[in-house]
């Protein structure tokens, strides 16, 4: 039985390391405009995600139904991230701009970067350790 335990114990540490370098993500988004439509929420992992060359690492879509929103991201690997988040207010599937392109329906990013242009993967970039992390996204 012993012997048993100590085939298993390398295991076990394996099974341990990878739980402890997986941390949650929790997200508040702030200032939405309005109570229609939907929010989406995507958590991407370098530039071809951000640039949707790639799927996102987790993505949500929920109704918008508070000015506030909380959300948890989980079990991200340590690493660095962007979150990127629009409101989809007449839920048409996209984000609708004006004629000079500019959005007309809410949007944000993490860092909160104050640009008249989407910005880079490198700007919206937000750590997350191995025990987690917050971060406030606000709606313009």
């Amino acid at each position: 039985m012993v012997r048993t335990l100590f085939n298993l114990l390398p295991y076990a540490c394996l099974l341990v390391a990878t739980s402890a370098s997986a941390g949650d993500l929790q997200v508040d988004l702030q200032d939405v405009f309005t109570h229609t439509g939907t929010l989406h929420v995507a958590v991407v992992d370098g530039p071809a995600g951000w640039n949707n060359q790639a799927k996102p690492v987790q993505a949500r879509s929920l109704k918008a139904e508070a000015d506030k929103v909380h959300l948890v991201f989980k079990n991200l690997p340590a690493g660095d991230y962007a979150v990127l988040v629009t409101h989809d207010q007449n839920d048409n599937g996209k984000l609708d701009t004006n004629m000079l392109g500019i959005p007309v329906e809410g949007y944000g990013f993490s860092n909160n970067p104050q640009l008249m242009r989407k910005p880079t993967f490198e700007e919206a970039r937000v750590h997350v350790p191995a025990e987690g992390s917050t971060i406030s996204v606000i709606l313009r």
